[in-house]
């Protein structure tokens, strides 16, 4: 019954916008009010399956089908010669929504009132759950938001404060360029440092700024272990007690030696009675 309403309706639209607009405009139109009602329908069937009802689901329901009712109607009262055939069928969208309601009511004498009340509590424990859930999600996603916005805005203060010090450093770079290959400042700086170097021309340097190259280390031979023996045997007879091992470490870097950290504590092992010092 339902579907034959919808079949009316939509042919009664087809027929009347037909005539002002072209026919799949029409169609669109009627298709869509069908389907509104088809899923006001199927909402309301899935509410009812749950044990559950909505008003505002139903009043929407009733709503589509008294509005096909009236279209129905409508265009029976301007059919004239067949006004009979229309008004005969007229009623069978609101004879469909009335049977949906009469299923849905013998649905609920199916169950004791018991079984009814525990169906809503726990439809109700469900849904409450499924808020609290979504509230939770929603204020977690705003404080991610926020927290983004914040970490973006203080990368972008740094980031402006950076760039304003690096302008101000290759200005004052430039005004010392300037004022270092201008012609009276050598005559400037002697005027103030004749007395400490009467014989040279003064000159100053800039700082180094910007990119360089690092300078190759230099490449000392490698100690044996009888030398290096020997180095580090000198460093521990110089002191009584013996130095520890981070002094002996020291002492032999600063003489200029050379040899990785792994072979410098084998030889003091070695060379240290009890091997506990340090």
């Amino acid at each position: 019954m339902t579907l034959v309403s919808m079949v009316l309706t939509l042919a009664v639209v087809v027929m009347w916008l037909g005539q002002a607009m072209p026919w799949p405009v029409a169609l669109v139109v009627g298709l869509g009010l069908d389907g509104g009602w088809l899923a006001t329908l199927a909402y309301e069937r899935r509410l009812a399956a749950q044990g559950d009802h909505s008003t505002p689901v139903t009043a929407v329901g009733w709503s589509f089908g008294l509005l096909a009712t009236g279209v129905l109607v409508a265009h029976a009262l301007l059919a004239g010669a067949h006004a009979g055939a229309w008004l005969a069928v007229a009623w069978l969208p609101i004879a469909a929504k009335a049977l949906w309601l009469v299923h849905s009511l013998w649905e609920r004498t199916a169950l004791t009132p018991t079984a009814l009340e525990s169906i809503r509590t726990i439809q109700q424990d469900a849904r409450d759950v499924a808020a609290v859930a979504r509230a939770r999600l929603r204020a977690d996603a705003t404080t991610e938001e926020t927290r983004l916005t914040a970490v973006t805005e203080a990368g972008a203060r740094v980031a402006r404060v950076q760039a304003a010090t690096a302008a101000a450093l290759s200005e004052a770079w430039a005004v010392l360029n300037k004022a270092r290959e201008e012609e009276n400042t050598a005559a400037a700086l002697g005027s103030v440092t004749g007395r400490a170097t009467p014989t040279s021309e003064p000159r100053w340097e800039l700082p180094v700024w910007g990119p360089f190259e690092p300078i190759a280390a230099l490449d000392a031979p490698a100690l044996s272990d009888d030398d290096l023996d020997a180095i580090v045997g000198q460093i521990l007879a110089s002191q009584t007690p013996p130095p520890s091992y981070r002094e002996a470490a020291t002492r032999f870097r600063a003489g200029g030696h050379s040899a990785s950290e792994t072979r410098l504590r084998a030889c003091w092992k070695r060379l240290t009675a009890d091997g506990a010092t340090g």
